[in-house]
């Protein structure tokens, strides 16, 4: 391999002081550089370093073929002729001398070679065809010189447009041109609607370049299109005949920072289009009890854990059968995030077509572990799940526990309490060979029933570990029953207590379903 031939390098002072003086060779001397011979450290006036940057563009032209990128050591406006020069080394800047084919050494460096860390000024493309056209000196907001490119077409800008470029400065051809038509196709002024559109060439530069802020440099007589250009996509116009470095120079960073704020607004707009298409699925996804027919009232909570979501691991269902049965069904899978959710989802589906194809107790759980089974993305995932049959006449139902929290039933006359669970089974996708025995309840003439998810009785109490439990959550309901509530206000003010007592927001979903029958006030 071929061993690269190092550059020149060169020390350039950030700070460019009057004419040479004792001055710049004392700050000389304080830097560790030689004062004599000025060799290694040129010392000359902002208006020299300018001038000498002018004069190189003008000899280069843009009628040079090929032409590729000039960057102009950084300088700092000028200054006054009593100002010191800085004397810190830190202060010192190194850049690479630029070779003498006036091509940039920035260029020559793979893509992937290190980058310094010294904070780079704005860089400006310019495209245009005139070669007499001439663009000022400008700096940025930190006073440094601003990098200027130059290209004669949209083949050339295609090349120089790489990552560092901040901003591209269009000159727009006069409106009328006899060789219009004769021009190549990738030429600056190619239309895209055909030789009457007369912004052919900043639609071009926009299509190639959506990222990048775009000003339009136009004649005094040309206003209107200079406005239809901003109507078109760029961020402002200018006039040649008004140009000078403090106009240019403010309109480079406006023009900037307008587009980087149309980009974070495209963004966010973005963002929230996706999110609200997410929640319109989300809440899409969330079950619509199917009770009609039935003299039960239903009401639900859902809080999923994760936040800014609509859908959470947690999962429930109610639906009335032909011949009066009521279903009601809360599950939970293992996790919080979106697959959980899918997978959810996915069950309660499945767990309403099975009861309506006549399946319940054992067979209709066997069926839904084998659901879980080819749906879960990992062996370890697993749901657990509580069913109810409630008798057409409502006066008794059939439950059935796979490693889920037992209901809470409060009957008429009687303080709440929870159903037996020593008969419940594992929860699904644990045991392959697992069974679920259907036991029967007796439920009275009136009667609320209440089944929840592990995210109610898990949340904490005061300070350590100690958690609310059922046996808390019991307590805390009976209040609630006692002061009159019913429905979702009792729902909604249990909840609620259960975070006021956790200190915060609960982290894992929630689920509540209640079912009552002639609720009245126990």
């Amino acid at each position: 391999m071929p061993v690269p031939v190092p550059h020149q390098r060169t020390a350039v002072l950030p700070h460019q002081a009057g004419p040479v003086d004792d001055a710049c060779a004392d700050a000389a001397r304080a830097a560790g550089l030689p004062a004599e011979g000025a060799t290694a450290v040129p010392c000359m006036s902002a208006r020299q370093t300018a001038a000498r940057g002018t004069s190189t563009r003008q000899a280069g032209g843009w009628g040079a073929a090929p032409v590729h990128p000039v960057e102009t050591p950084a300088a700092a406006p000028p200054q006054g002729p009593d100002q010191q020069l800085s004397a810190d080394p830190a202060a010192i800047r190194t850049t690479e001398a630029t070779p003498a084919t006036g091509r940039d050494a920035s260029l020559d460096a793979p893509l992937n070679a290190p980058q310094d860390s010294t904070p780079q000024g704005l860089t400006l493309l310019l495209i245009g065809e005139d070669p007499n056209s001439q663009v000022p000196d400008m700096w940025d907001w930190a006073g440094r010189k601003v990098r200027l490119r130059t290209a004669r077409n949209l083949t050339e800008a295609g090349r120089l447009l790489t990552d560092d470029v901040h901003c591209i400065l269009l000159d727009l051809a006069p409106q009328e041109r006899p060789d219009r038509a004769e021009r190549p196709e990738h030429a600056t002024g190619a239309t895209e609607g055909g030789p009457g559109d007369e912004l052919g060439a900043l639609r071009d530069v926009l299509r190639m370049a959506p990222a990048h802020a775009v000003l339009v440099l136009t004649s005094e007589t040309d206003a209107e299109r200079a406005a239809d250009a901003v109507r078109v996509g760029a961020q402002d116009y200018l006039f040649r005949d008004e140009l000078d470095g403090a106009v240019l120079s403010r309109a480079v960073r406006y023009a900037v920072e307008r587009k980087r704020a149309d980009l974070a607004q495209r963004q966010l707009s973005e963002s929230r289009m996706l999110a609200q298409e997410n929640a319109r699925l989300e809440r899409g996804l969330l079950p619509t009890p199917l009770l009609d027919g039935s003299d039960l009232r239903f009401a639900a909570c859902y809080r999923p854990g994760r936040s800014r979501a609509l859908l959470g691991g947690d999962f429930y269902d109610t639906v009335r059968t032909p011949d009066g049965t009521v279903h009601a069904m809360i599950g939970d899978v293992c996790g919080h995030g979106p697959d959980e959710a899918a997978l959810g989802v996915e069950l309660r589906i499945a767990w309403r077509a099975l009861t309506f194809a006549g399946l319940c107790g054992d067979e209709l759980l066997s069926t839904l572990q084998k659901v879980l089974e080819h749906e879960r993305a990992d062996d370890e995932i697993f749901a657990t799940l509580c069913t109810v049959d409630i008798s057409p006449d409502g006066r008794r139902a059939g439950l059935c526990l796979a490693g889920h929290p037992a209901p809470l039933l409060a009957r008429a006359g009687r303080p709440p309490q929870l159903l037996p669970y020593e008969s419940g089974g594992p929860a699904l996708g644990l045991l392959s060979s697992a069974r679920w025995p259907r036991r029967q309840v007796e439920l009275g003439g009136s009667w609320s029933l209440m089944m929840y998810t592990d995210g109610l009785i898990e949340g904490r109490i005061g300070v350590g570990n100690q958690r609310l439990g059922q046996e808390g959550m019991t307590d805390l309901v009976s209040r609630q029953m006692a002061a009159g509530l019913s429905g979702e206000e009792l729902l909604d003010a249990s909840v609620r207590e259960v975070r006021d007592l956790n200190g915060g927001e609960l982290t894992d979903d929630v689920a509540v379903l209640l079912l009552d029958r002639r609720a009245r006030e126990f």
